[in-house]
């Protein structure tokens, strides 16, 4: 898939576990686990601006676009 998320990176600059991230942003870490790992079709912008409140960052942190 050309768009990566890089979730797991961020989380990891800050130790801060999944679950964690899941409880602040509001969604249940299989759905987190379901971001992390590419399987998810589509993001809402709510969502999307929840994870990065929660982070303090840009949108372009967590996504990266990666030529096939």
């Amino acid at each position: 898939m050309p768009i990566v998320v890089r979730i797991d990176v961020e989380l990891a600059k800050r130790k801060m576990s999944v679950g964690e991230f899941a409880e602040r942003v509001g969604l249940t870490p299989a759905n987190v686990a379901v971001l992390k790992n590419g399987r998810a079709k589509a993001v809402r912008f709510s969502t999307l601006e929840a994870m990065c409140r929660t982070l303090n960052c840009q949108p372009g942190d967590l996504l990266e676009w990666v030529e096939e």
